[in-house]
């Protein structure tokens, strides 16, 4: 049996503006960071042996924050899979390699791009488009607002990802912390509950709250 433990990013700065981020790589604000702490002490005494986070700082972050919090005592060290920091950023020292938790970057983890909206306010964008376009950009399925992502197209590069990269750890028996964001995380969920695509517009995941889930035989369930 493994665990499987998910972490949608504090709260943004452009979260705390109401501004549309998407791939946007913008940092915690205060607040933000708050809510990673406090994350990171409800699975302070869960042993993790490997951590996924998407490209975006936000994730990052949060990742590192909560655990800063673990009782372990192990540190994440991002691993660089190309150029320099690949082999410059190398461990030479078998004993502190063990006090390490590896943190893979991947840009397939991260948030929903939001294209042409990116970096409007939300409010404003509802008071030019209406809030019923608005709606069906934000929470539709199959409809991308311009030159952005559906959240269906963000599940077809997050869920081979899933599948392929994270789910193997879970196999071998290793316990796995994603941290990532709203929409990426949705659509794993998705998956996981096997919710139908009305269902998941219905999903809401709150910033810096772990999600946990065991994985028991090749099946996911969820702790509530």
């Amino acid at each position: 049996m493994s665990k499987l433990i998910m972490m949608r990013h504090g709260q943004s700065q452009w979260n705390k503006l109401n501004l549309f981020t998407g791939w946007v790589d913008i940092p915690l604000s205060v607040e933000g960071i708050e809510e990673s702490f406090k994350g990171g002490k409800q699975i302070a005494d869960i042993p993790i042996d490997i951590i996924f986070i998407s490209s975006l700082t936000r994730a990052l972050m949060t990742a590192m924050l909560a655990m800063s919090l673990h009782s372990s005592g192990k540190v994440p060290v991002l691993l660089h899979q190309e150029g320099k920091m690949e082999t410059w950023g190398k461990i030479h020292n078998a004993e502190t390699e063990k006090g390490c938790i590896p943190v893979i970057s991947a840009w397939e983890l991260n948030e929903r791009m939001y294209g042409e909206l990116q970096g409007l306010n939300k409010a404003e964008t509802i008071e030019k488009y209406g809030a019923e376009q608005v709606k069906i950009w934000r929470r539709s399925y199959d409809t991308a607002p311009p030159a952005g992502e559906s959240l269906a197209m963000t599940a077809a590069r997050t869920l081979p990802y899933f599948t392929d990269i994270i789910v193997p750890y879970l196999k071998e028996g290793k316990n796995v912390f994603i941290s990532a964001h709203g929409n990426s995380l949705r659509s794993i969920i998705m998956q996981l509950d096997d919710l139908s695509k009305e269902e998941v517009l219905q999903l809401e995941i709150a910033t810096g709250a772990p999600i946990i889930y065991e994985y028991i035989n090749g099946s996911f369930v969820k702790n509530e």
